[in-house]
């Protein structure tokens, strides 16, 4: 089995209204990732997940594109160890 790894993600650009944490959500369990996306109220989007890291580094390639509609202007990237905290990929309220 792979490593796993964590990672705290901050998507910007035009990220909120175009179902980009609906997308992110499809394609995180596509990967078989846990974790949430929520929006952020400076028009951000954050993600939190974990997974297989080779899984991992491809939904960060996702995110890096987003759905159809998203412009991604930026990907920020922040890695940690796995905790194991979650069971599923969730969509979050406005976090901070």
């Amino acid at each position: 089995m792979e490593e796993k790894t964590r990672a705290h993600i901050v998507v910007s650009g035009r990220v909120q209204g175009v179902w980009y944490r609906a997308g992110a959500r499809q394609k995180a369990r596509e990967l078989d990732i846990t974790g949430w996306a929520h929006n952020l109220i400076d028009g951000k989007v954050g993600i939190l997940c974990e997974g297989e890291k080779g899984n991992v580094e491809q939904f960060i390639a996702w995110c890096r594109q987003g759905p159809p509609l998203a412009k991604v202007e930026s990907v920020e990237v922040e890695y940690e160890n796995s905790k194991g905290e979650f069971k599923d990929f969730s969509i979050r309220d406005f976090g901070f």
